[in-house]
């Protein structure tokens, strides 16, 4: 693997993480509903972000379009968890901002 990638491979998963535990918290909180648009983000965030982490640790040539985009949907999650006072919510958007700022690092 290329040792450049760990730092934002390490992120990666970190972020996913805390999409997972945001998207299932909110799940739990009491107007569900409200809370469908920052689901769906944790969720699609999650998912290109582990791709994003398993490619560049295949050192794969599609890192740098790949991180590009995982850079754009973090952005997109942080913007709409940050908009939620909630505790994970909150959480979810800092680990977002620093994968978004890795990812971005990677794709140039």
């Amino acid at each position: 693997m290329n040792k450049n990638y760990q730092n934002c491979i390490e992120l990666c998963y970190k972020c996913a993480a805390a999409c997972d535990n945001c998207a299932t918290s909110c799940l739990g909180e009491e107007n569900v509903a409200m809370m469908a648009n920052c689901i769906r983000t944790d969720m699609e965030c999650a998912a290109l972000c582990r791709l994003s982490a398993q490619l560049m640790a295949m050192d794969s040539q599609y890192c740098a379009q790949l991180c590009k985009l995982c850079a754009t949907a973090c952005e997109a999650c942080a913007q709409e968890c940050a908009r939620h006072e909630h505790e994970h919510c909150q959480y979810c958007a800092k680990m977002c901002r620093e994968c978004a700022e890795a990812c971005q690092q990677m794709a140039a």
